[in-house]
């Protein structure tokens, strides 16, 4: 019998058409032979809809339009079965749509890769691949990650964060600080995806503007030395704190010191239908052997520490000169799932599906086997007196 595979794109984010492409390519990769394969756009306005026309890519150049088609749904949990329901209703129609047995998040971003909908899919007990609550929040908030990462040892530039309005109090003091880490230095909102909002500033008046531009997108700031020259090295983990394992390395090729949305999803002529595949990179990257094992080790372990799962991308940072490594940052949902490292690996993007499916069931499995509560008489003796009812 097949399973019913709620792929889920979209979403309230700077990403959003981002995901779009993401979700497709994951819907096209998933085996049909397996699957009923139903696609859930979540739009801008956080509505849920579902139509066959959501699979194709073409029907989004008027998503005004496509929407008006599509069937704004609700998900709700009955018999121990997610089902799919209609928003509105007519006095002949279908009340349920059909059922989900597993979610494949294809969502960049906020509300999508911080936790926002984990939880959402945790109150249904839906099976989902990916990060949970916690690590999905920990893997977008970069100030938390860095934290984190720090605490173990891992190489990190010199960086620091403060919030957005505490350059409208003390703009000289945050100044200062960006002064010792010596420019240029890069500057980002701690929870956005895709390079947005990010800057490099080479001098005070720079720093000031790309401040501002990072405080537009969230509360918090992210001020990091620049590496230079750079090489940024990324590999792609596969699994869960169980058993995981890391693909080949890439390195993405660019003279610049900050690749922005454009270089990583408009780079060359296959164009933004291509997502993150289309990004120019060398594929293994050309590293030796004991650099490539050393990137891929720290790659494997943060995965670990974060508490990951599912398919992530790490990113790195190298010094071409001294041949440093420093970590950069864990992409919980990373374009296109990072499938292209996956195929120079041995494993297809089906594959990848497939062991996607996999790792969220056997989250389910080993959740349901947990204590979360348990049964207690405390209402049976609660006396509802007031004070006299409070716990002493």
């Amino acid at each position: 019998m097949k399973l019913n595979v709620g792929v889920f794109f979209g979403g309230e984010s700077v990403e959003h058409e981002v995901s779009i492409i993401t979700g497709h390519q994951a819907i096209a990769a998933l085996d049909k032979e397996k699957y009923d394969v139903i696609p859930i756009y979540v739009a801008k306005d956080r509505r849920l809809f579902t139509s066959p026309l959501l699979i194709g890519m073409r029907n989004y150049r008027n998503l005004d339009h496509l929407i008006t088609q599509c069937t704004q749904i609700t998900l709700a949990q009955e018999d121990n079965q997610v089902v799919i329901k209609p928003v509105k209703t007519t006095l002949f129609g279908k009340k349920v749509l059909g059922t989900l047995d597993v979610a494949i998040l294809a969502m960049h971003g906020t509300n999508g890769e911080d936790g926002t909908i984990q939880g959402y899919l945790e109150m249904l007990k839906l099976p989902y691949a990916g990060c949970d609550v916690i690590s999905a929040a920990v893997g977008q908030d970069k100030v938390l990650q860095k934290h984190i990462l720090h605490d173990n040892g891992f190489p990190l530039t010199n960086w620091f964060w403060v919030y957005g309005h505490e350059m409208d109090e003390h703009p000289d003091e945050i100044l200062r600080k960006a002064h010792k880490l010596i420019y240029p230095v890069i500057v980002k909102p701690a929870c956005t995806g895709s390079s947005v909002g990010i800057s490099v500033a080479h001098n005070d008046e720079e720093y000031l503007e790309a401040f501002e531009e990072a405080r537009q997108h969230d509360f918090k700031v992210i001020t990091e030395k620049v590496v230079k020259p750079l090489r940024e090295i990324n590999a792609s983990v596969l699994g869960d704190c169980f058993s995981a394992r890391v693909s080949v390395l890439e390195e993405v090729g660019s003279d610049k010191d900050l690749l922005d949305f454009k270089d990583k999803y408009q780079s060359n002529t296959k164009g933004a239908s291509e997502g993150m595949a289309s990004t120019r990179r060398i594929v293994p990257a050309p590293l030796d052997e004991a650099t490539t094992e050393y990137i891929q080790k720290l790659a494997l372990d943060a995965f670990r520490i974060l508490g990951a799962s599912g398919v992530c991308r790490i990113d790195f940072l190298m010094d071409a000169e001294t041949k440093t490594v420093f970590m950069n940052e864990i992409n919980t949902i990373p374009g296109s799932l990072a499938f292209y490292l996956w195929k120079e690996s041995g494993l297809s993007f089906t594959e990848l599906m497939d062991e996607l499916v996999r790792i969220a069931l056997d989250r389910k499995r080993r959740r349901d086997r947990m204590t979360f509560s348990y049964d207690t008489n405390l209402l049976e003796t609660y006396n509802d007196g007031g004070a006299k009812g409070m716990k002493k």
